[in-house]
C-alpha cells in the first residue's frame, strides 16, 4: 500500500500541521513516511500545501505527480488539486467553504473523473466548538476514505506529537479526528 496525498488550503488552516500529523501518524503505525511541504511568504492566507506520502514500503521520492487523494480546504486550491490528482482518486473536498458545481476539469465534471467526496469540516469543528479543528476533521476523513492508516492510537500518537503545553488541546482534536471518520 502507498497513499500519496496532497494537502492544499490557504495559510492559516493548518494545512502544513495536518501534513505533519497525518505523516507522524503513519510513521507510528509502522510505515515509512515522506513530508514535503510548500507555502507562500504571505504570513497568513497565501497557499499552502503539503505532499505526503504513507507507504508500507520504500519510498523512492517524496514528490508526488499524480496524488492517489487530495484533501482540498478552499476554493482556489480546487483546480491545483484536479491537476494533480489520478484518474479515479479521491477527492475531500471541506464542503463547508468549497463547491465543485459547476468545476470541470478536461472539459468532464470532477464527479466523472474522481471520488469526490464532500466533508463539512468547517462546519463539524464549528459545532465542536473551534473551526480551527476542522483539518483534523479532515484527518479522519481520510484515515477512513483510504484505509492508509488506523489511528486506533491517535490520543497517545498527539501526545507524543505536540508538546506539554499544548496537550489541553488534545481531547478537542481527537473528538474532531472521531467525527471526521463517522
Amino acid at each position: 500500500m502507498t497513499e500519496k496525498t496532497v494537502f492544499a488550503g490557504f495559510g492559516g488552516q493548518g494545512i502544513i500541521s495536518l501534513g505533519q500529523i497525518w505523516v507522524y501518524c503513519g510513521m507510528k503505525e509502522g510505515k515509512e513516511v515522506s513530508f514535503f511541504p510548500f507555502y507562500g511568504a504571505e504570513k497568513r492566507g497565501g497557499i499552502a500545501r503539503a505532499n505526503c506520502i504513507v507507504s508500507d514500503g520504500a519510498i523512492a521520492s517524496p514528490i508526488i505527480t499524480r496524488a492517489s487523494s487530495i484533501v482540498v480546504m478552499n476554493q482556489d486550491s480546487l483546480a491545483v488539486c484536479a491537476e494533480t490528482l489520478a484518474p479515479g482518486g479521491l477527492m475531500l473536498i471541506n464542503s463547508s467553504l468549497v463547491s465543485t458545481e459547476g468545476a470541470v476539469h478536461g472539459g468532464k465534471s470532477l464527479e466523472s473523473q474522481f471520488r469526490v467526496v464532500p466533508i463539512a469540516a468547517t462546519g463539524i469543528a464549528d459545532k465542536l466548538g473551534n473551526v480551527k479543528i476542522a483539518n483534523m476533521v479532515m484527518l479522519g476523513a481520510l484515515a477512513k476514505h483510504t484505509g492508509a492508516l488506523s489511528l486506533k492510537t491517535v490520543e497517545e500518537i498527539l501526545k507524543d506529537f505536540f508538546p506539554e503545553s499544548k496537550h489541553k488541546f488534545i481531547p478537542s482534536n481527537v473528538a474532531a479526528i472521531r467525527a471526521g471518520m463517522e
